[in-house]
């Protein structure tokens, strides 16, 4: 079987993602990458055969996007002239975790496709969402990037296509320890924001992830490491607690290894507003910045009732089956309207 495997890198969490999932992909047959977007920190360690520069997402150094790159890096004329010459006609199953060129492929080409990821939960109207819908939100989640069938992962499975989240094997098998740390991950702030209000707390060790560091130093209360998934998958082990956005993936670890959580939601993306109201179910306290309360919100954090532990319903291998079982079943509809298609045309020359 030829499958071919899109991911979109306009963060850490997809690349990280399908890095634990080519594996169990490759039982079933050659795997290709399709990389979209330029703005992922981790080194990509993918299969990967074709690459765009996609539509990504740029932060600015406050907690929100900057939609002014945004726009300016956005073309619609490459992005359909990549969607046209993407072969993804020649490939027995095409997988899509949120990205949109590949969606256009298949729709240009009518290519059945399944949509796998977090963002393909939201399909379901059962899904945690904030008090506040945002019209424009939901549209983009269930519009950016449509599929054929769906295989969603979240925390918790609201739906009966809903499925644990991939929780790479050095979490799976880890032995957590307290050392006393807090790790940091706030990629939508600048280090010299982060920097200033972790100072306010100089009896707490901190290791901040930067994208602009390139070794490891320390500077008063804080470790400043680059962003590495295996540094900070290790920091996170050995950490009291978490200090992240309010993405997927690193939420889903801490909660998975029991670390008290504290998330601190991108402004203006409504994602990461819908996982905040599911962190919530946890007992997972959300900031909607960082703000001059952030030393006592941290303290009560930090002292305050233990948190909900994440549970997986699933493994691994049973998702990647689910999948399978999903591939298997649009052959037999793609084989069906074949069949119709030639039948129809055989009565029309009778």
């Amino acid at each position: 079987m030829k499958i071919f495997y899109a991911v979109q890198a306009t963060g850490n969490g997809h690349t990280a993602r399908a890095k634990e999932l080519i594996p169990f992909l490759q039982r079933y047959g050659q795997v290709d990458v399709f990389l979209s977007g330029n703005n992922s920190n981790l080194k990509v360690d993918l299969p990967v055969k074709y690459q765009s520069k996609g539509v990504s997402l740029f932060y600015g150094n406050r907690g929100g996007l900057d939609y002014w790159k945004m726009a300016k890096e956005l073309s619609l004329f490459n992005i359909i002239k990549e969607a046209r010459e993407l072969p993804v006609d020649q490939y027995d199953l095409v997988i899509n975790d949120f990205e949109s060129i590949t969606s256009l492929a298949c729709k240009i080409k009518q290519v059945p496709s399944i949509g796998f990821g977090h963002q393909a939960s939201f399909k379901s109207k059962l899904t945690p969402r904030p008090v506040s819908k945002d019209w424009m939100g939901e549209l983009v989640l269930k519009n950016y990037a449509t599929a054929t069938k769906y295989i969603g992962l979240h925390f918790e499975q609201y739906d009966d296509f809903i499925y644990s989240p991939i929780i790479k094997e050095q979490v799976l098998f880890a032995n957590p320890k307290n050392l006393g740390h807090i790790a940091v991950y706030l990629s939508h702030y600048s280090d010299e924001v982060v920097a200033s209000y972790l100072n306010k707390l100089p009896g707490q060790l901190f290791h901040l992830f930067s994208k602009k560091e390139k070794t490891i130093n320390q500077r008063g209360n804080i470790i400043y490491m680059p962003i590495d998934n295996a540094m900070f998958t290790q920091s996170m082990i050995n950490a009291t607690g978490v200090i992240t956005g309010a993405g997927f993936e690193t939420p889903a670890e801490a909660l998975y290894m029991n670390k008290k959580l504290l998330c601190v939601p991108i402004k203006g993306q409504y994602e990461q507003l819908c996982n905040a109201a599911a962190l919530n179910n946890f007992g997972v306290p959300i900031l909607t910045s960082l703000t001059t309360d952030f030393t006592s919100q941290v303290n009560n954090w930090l002292s305050g009732a233990p948190q909900t532990k994440l549970n997986l319903s699933f493994d691994t291998t049973t998702i990647v089956e689910k999948l399978m079982e999903q591939a298997d079943s649009l052959q037999v509809q793609e084989q069906e309207y074949n069949q119709y298609e030639l039948d129809h045309l055989s009565l029309k020359f009778r």
